[in-house]
């Protein structure tokens, strides 16, 4: 997501913050868990294991508050952690504790709509006039162009992005726990202009809204709360035990990690991990663990067990465009295209929040999967967003090497 919340006031921070503080908050603090993964050795045996280690060590060091990371190749496994789950309470990041993934929630809901596809309840070559009302289509900018659900799910639609709008931040500041709806949401994308105008040949760009609209469109085809037909399709399918999609599904109590942010440009970082942007309505929301986010990742692109092969070759069909050094795909990225050779480059999603980031890739050539969750958010400008993107670049140039 891209985020405009620097550009505000910054006196309206210091206010808002004293109020959400007096809020009852839905992420509890962070505790020392007893943590499978952290001392057995058969996460350590990948012969990288000292690199990956000393490199997110150093990033710590560079000011991110804290940071896991998994790595599995043919070699084996890699999984630790560095740096901080709760700065206030001294709590050591563990690789069991669960974080916010923001956008990974769309590749998640894209390999949803791409089950419903294979049981014949929807076609992704659908027009989304099949399953949106009118009521709503006649606001949105471009759904008037015969949009299909593929349009959405590869961002070719051009629809307003909602996690750009001004109105919109505004509100995540005056009430920074609400718990958003779909029409909630919808107020700020209506009647607003479209990124382009559409033409899914030569032309995408990445929008939020194109899965807000995607979240309806499942509710709207099984009759069905989202929610329930993500768990159903995928976090049921993988074993995914650690897995929750907010606002829907409750979150355990001192699991969560903190999430922290450069709030005021003053590298001083502040508790965001209240603050929502819109957590369960298609775009965003899921909270996992680097372990069950492999078992995702493992799942769909190694033992392909989530999809037939046919609608896996779908979703990898990337759209000419680079945007932010990556192709846009169907609910998947081809990315790290620029870290080496031509076949060095990885597929899966990024996810960036306020106070969260996360990485979720496959690197086919090097039959290499990357897990990574970060508990700063990189989705503005900061000091620690470049240290974050120097820090991810530096992974997979490790995972590539020979």
């Amino acid at each position: 997501m891209k985020s405009h919340i620097q550009v505000l006031i910054p006196g309206l921070f210091a206010i808002l913050l004293i109020v959400s503080s007096c809020r009852k908050t839905e992420i509890t603090p962070s505790s020392k868990l007893d943590c499978p993964l952290e001392d057995a050795s058969l996460y350590r045996v990948n012969p990288k294991s000292a690199q990956y280690q000393s490199l997110i060590e150093k990033y710590v060091n560079q000011g991110l508050p804290g940071v896991i990371l998994l790595v599995k190749d043919e070699d084996g496994f890699y999984i630790g952690s560095a740096g901080m789950a709760d700065i206030e309470k001294g709590i050591k990041m563990q690789p069991c504790h669960i974080s916010k993934i923001c956008s990974i929630t769309k590749l998640m809901l894209g390999v949803t709509i791409m089950r419903l596809q294979e049981q014949g309840v929807l076609s992704i070559n659908d027009p989304i006039s099949d399953y949106l009302p009118e009521s709503t289509l006649k606001h949105i900018e471009n759904a008037d162009q015969g949009l299909t659900i593929r349009n959405l799910m590869n961002h070719t639609s051009g629809i307003y992005d909602v996690i750009e709008d001004q109105g919109f931040y505004l509100q995540v500041l005056n009430n920074p726990a609400k718990h958003w709806t779909a029409d909630d949401l919808l107020k700020y994308v209506y009647n607003k202009p479209a990124k382009f105008p559409f033409d899914p040949e030569d032309t995408a760009a990445y929008s939020n809204t194109n899965y807000l609209l995607l979240s309806m469109i499942v509710e709207a085809a099984t009759g069905k709360p989202q929610s329930q037909v993500m768990h159903e399709e995928v976090f049921d399918q993988v074993g995914m035990h650690d897995s929750y999609y907010f606002y829907h599904d409750e979150l355990p109590e001192n699991q969560v990690a903190q999430g922290y942010y450069d709030l005021y440009n003053n590298h001083t970082l502040v508790n965001l991990s209240t603050w929502n942007t819109g957590s369960g309505n298609g775009y965003g929301g899921v909270y996992s663990t680097v372990w069950d986010m492999y078992l995702f990742a493992d799942a769909l692109f190694v033992k392909k067990t989530l999809l037939e092969q046919t609608s896996l070759e779908q979703m990898l069909v990337f759209h000419k465009t680079i945007e932010s050094r990556k192709n846009l795909g169907v609910a998947c990225f081809r990315d790290f295209i620029d870290v080496g050779g031509a076949s060095d480059y990885a597929w899966g999603h990024r996810g960036r929040d306020l106070s969260y980031s996360a990485d979720l890739f496959y690197f086919p050539h090097h039959k290499a999967i990357m897990s990574m969750i970060v508990n700063y958010g990189t989705d503005g400008d900061s000091y620690l967003t470049p240290v974050f993107k120097e820090m991810r670049d530096e992974i997979a140039k490790v995972i590539i090497a020979d």
